[in-house]
């Protein structure tokens, strides 16, 4: 591992789900860079997840939502070239409640969108990894409110 990294970071991401869509940003730098996902960063010293999570979305979209709840944590571990770790994240997915807002590209992100779910399967855009299975677990807890 590199000498600055020497243990996992913990993130947050907002999975806003709204009339059966997600907000979703193309990721503008690296890690992952022109990649799609769900808004999110680090979160900062004295900040919770759910916290972090709006300060995010709203950073990066300019969206406002409420924090509901976790959904579930996404490990991503990035290798380099020789299969070592080269960066290690624990993310914290929060399911959001959408409040006001139309999502703008900032901060991070490259570009910013509503994509309905029922179109993750044949939408053509390059995802991270478990994007898809998380959106439908919004939605369905979204469905049971």
């Amino acid at each position: 591992m590199p000498p600055t990294m020497n243990r996992p970071l913990v993130g947050a991401i907002a999975v806003v789900c709204h009339r059966d869509r997600v907000i979703l940003v193309q990721r503008g730098k690296q890690p992952s860079a022109g990649m799609w996902g769900f808004p999110g960063g680090h979160l900062e010293l004295g900040e919770t997840a759910l916290q972090a999570a709006a300060r995010e979305l709203f950073e990066e979209t300019g969206v406002t939502a409420r924090p509901l709840g976790y959904l579930t944590n996404i490990d991503v571990i990035l290798r380099d070239t020789h299969g070592a770790v080269a960066q290690q994240y624990l993310l914290a997915a929060v399911l959001c409640d959408y409040q006001q807002g139309t999502p703008q590209p900032a901060d991070d992100a490259a570009q910013a969108l509503w994509m309905p779910i029922n179109e993750f399967e044949t939408c053509g855009l390059p995802l991270l990894d478990q994007v898809a299975e998380v959106a439908h677990m919004a939605q369905a807890r979204m469905h049971n409110r």
